[in-house]
């Protein structure tokens, strides 16, 4: 009896011992999203003080949101946040949500990497402080929903890769630098008419010009708010926006 006890309690705590490890394993961030995290901890000034620790899911670190070891988001709006958002974020491959907004010291422009976010369905970039032009590469973000890049610095002509989101319901480009016109579809491109549950245009407070063509609308799109004020589109109204019966804002 001795024997079997002292036998069972060995067993006991070799399954004790062994789960415990496997807890431990579980807890760790897989290593490519750990070094993603840890070169974008090195770019950025004022990152929380739980950025200090090694593990970002085990620890935790502030603003990572992690499931079964993989990061899925990370909100860090208003930390006052300076640097760059460099090619690395692009090796958070789990990553569904992702939001930096109002770190107006967040500059440089936008690398093309996100593009490698594939399940992203949230971007949130507003009140930063990004430069250049906003990248095709976005366009290939096949599951976002939401996605707002106003009140940054934002240069050049909006993407018709963008026409290629056919899940997005948010679109705010508003408060940048934007130039050209709106871009349609034609000759197997992309184009923003594609986007028939759009549900949200701001476009207002850029510099984009020529006609807003009837081409945009039509009575496919869920439209409630189309903003484009503060512009300089110059032609007539397009009468198709009567089709877009959900409009409430305009």
């Amino acid at each position: 009896m001795v024997a079997i006890r002292e036998m069972m309690m060995r067993l006991v705590f070799f399954l004790a011992i062994s789960l415990a490890g496997i807890h431990v394993i579980c807890s760790f961030t897989d290593p490519g999203d750990s070094a993603a995290l840890y070169a974008l901890r090195g770019l950025w000034q004022n990152t929380p003080p739980s950025w200090a620790k090694d593990d970002p899911c085990g620890a935790p670190w502030d603003g990572v949101t992690c499931d079964n070891s993989r990061v899925t988001a990370l909100g860090l709006s208003s930390m006052n946040i300076k640097g760059s958002l460099s090619g690395d974020i692009g090796g958070l491959t789990e990553l569904r949500s992702l939001v930096l907004s109002f770190n107006q010291d967040l500059t440089g422009s936008l690398t093309p990497q996100l593009g490698d976010l594939s399940k992203l369905n949230t971007l949130i970039l507003q009140g930063c402080g990004f430069t250049g032009n906003i990248p095709d590469e976005l366009g290939k973000l096949s599951q976002l929903t939401f996605l707002a890049l106003n009140n940054n610095k934002f240069t050049g002509s909006i993407p018709a890769s963008l026409g290629n989101l056919s899940q997005l319901s948010w679109l705010d480009l508003a408060e940048n630098q934007l130039t050209g016109p709106i871009p349609l579809s034609a000759n197997n491109t992309f184009g923003l008419d594609l986007l028939v549950n759009a549900k949200h245009f701001h476009f207002n407070k850029n510099q984009l010009s020529g006609p807003i063509l009837d081409e945009l609308f039509s009575a496919k799109m869920n439209l409630i708010h189309v903003l484009f004020d503060s512009n300089q589109f110059e032609g007539s109204i397009p009468s198709t926006l009567g089709l877009v019966r959900t409009l409430e804002a305009l």
